[in-house]
């Protein structure tokens, strides 16, 4: 009877352990996927911790300086100028995926920016943005908001103008379409908008606004 009364014990408080101190484990351990679970890749070797940018509105973008939306350097620079100082961080990730058009070092791409368009923003380190060697951050971004947000005879016309000159821009479901594709992210890490190419930074000026306040 003893003996009984022992086992069902040691049951209950095994039962117990595994309830609640399972369910404590599983809680420490489950964490809301969000844009602050990454760090970016810096130049030289450096690194961003994004939970440091937590309450700050984001604007990421995938860039290149070689391509005919270059020129947006001078309007995000524009942006960064205006808002930073309420909040705004821009996290400027240079690719090389679409018509070969940023094939410089991170170096150089930096240097480039600084003096043709005065960027005081930095460059992080280049990366992919789609395919199987796509960057973590990017895979992210793409899985939460899979399409520009214009109409789709926008992203067609895109689309036709690539084809027309032999070049390839996205090839899956979600992928990025072509350098400066911009997402917007509120100071509470949610993705608010998706911008396609063709967007250029003056007309997302008032979202930007709406998001500091």
């Amino acid at each position: 009877m003893k003996a009984a009364s022992k086992l069902i014990a040691l049951t209950s408080l095994g039962l117990a352990m595994l309830l609640g101190g399972g369910c404590a484990n599983l809680k420490e351990n489950t964490k809301m996927d969000t844009i602050y679970q990454f760090t970016a890749k810096g130049r030289n070797g450096t690194s961003l911790d994004l939970a440091s940018l937590k309450g700050k509105v984001l604007l990421i973008v995938n860039t290149a300086t070689g391509c005919g939306f270059t020129p947006q350097y001078a309007g995000l620079e524009k942006l960064y100028a205006k808002y930073h100082g309420r909040g705004l961080e821009i996290l400027d990730f240079p690719c090389d995926q679409f018509g070969h058009q940023a094939p410089g070092s991170d170096d150089e791409i930096h240097q480039f920016c600084a003096l043709k368009y005065n960027t005081s923003f930095d460059q992080l380190a280049k990366i992919e943005v789609n395919g199987p060697n796509a960057d973590p951050i990017y895979k992210f971004l793409k899985s939460i908001r899979a399409k520009d947000d214009v109409p789709d005879a926008e992203i067609t016309k895109l689309r036709k103008l690539l084809a027309k000159h032999g070049l390839t821009g996205a090839q899956a479901s979600g992928d990025i379409e072509w350098n400066f594709t911009k997402f917007l992210i509120d100071r509470d890490g949610t993705i608010v908008k998706r911008f396609h190419p063709t967007t250029t930074p003056e007309t997302i000026d008032a979202e930007i606004a709406k998001l500091l306040k």
